[in-house]
């Protein structure tokens, strides 16, 4: 349902940063442009230019605010959690998921590849780090499998980026519960971590 960001007074950034996210929820991040973010907030198309330069700046500005609340969902869900390595390497993954889900338009465009180049979103840094730190954590531990830690880091964020994109896009049955896939997704998950094979799959459709 599309979300209509009108300003009238008060904090224009903000009004501007809202009406962007509704049109990259509805339409996709290809169309973002400063002169339809100017119309959903309710402004001038000059108004947008005050607080940023160009498109790609804007981008910048909600790509850095989405990585601060994908920061602070995977700390809130680790803290959840009483002990165990392996635990809080889940918990990371749990509260990246619940990020994607109460958050689709910062995170439809956080993983933008011109995003990316000359490192313009170093917001991203500290997330990733909680991931590394964790995968670091479960290892020394003895509660995830050894090597080298690179290759661990990357498979649990396949894990669950790929479970986002895949609930984001509609790609996962209609019979199973956003709870029950996601459940299902974060059991594969702590199974990988374990060094057994992961059971069913969440109930992807077949092509």
């Amino acid at each position: 349902m599309a979300r209509k960001a009108a300003y009238h007074h008060g904090d224009l950034r903000r009004a501007l940063l809202d009406a962007a996210l509704a049109q990259v929820e509805d339409e996709g991040v290809a169309a973002l442009s400063l002169r339809e973010v100017a119309r959903r907030a309710g402004v001038t198309h000059q108004a947008p230019y005050h607080h940023f330069a160009d498109r790609a700046a804007l981008l910048g500005a909600l790509a850095a605010e989405g990585f601060g609340l994908l920061l602070r969902s995977m700390q809130t869900a680790q803290a959840a959690v009483k002990s165990g390595a392996r635990a809080r390497l889940v918990a990371a993954g749990k509260g990246y998921i619940d990020f994607a889900l109460a958050h689709p338009g910062h995170f439809r465009l956080m993983f933008r590849p011109e995003l990316h180049q000359g490192a313009q979103v170093p917001e991203g840094g500290a997330a990733y780090q909680v991931l590394v730190d964790s995968v670091a954590a479960a290892q020394a531990a003895g509660e995830a499998p050894g090597g080298p830690p690179g290759a661990l880091v990357t498979l649990c964020w396949s894990v669950v980026h790929g479970f986002a994109l895949l609930w984001l896009d509609t790609q996962l049955s209609t019979e199973t519960t956003r709870k029950d896939a996601q459940a299902g997704t974060l059991a594969m998950l702590d199974a990988l971590l374990a060094g057994a094979a992961p059971g069913a799959g969440s109930g992807t459709k077949r092509r």
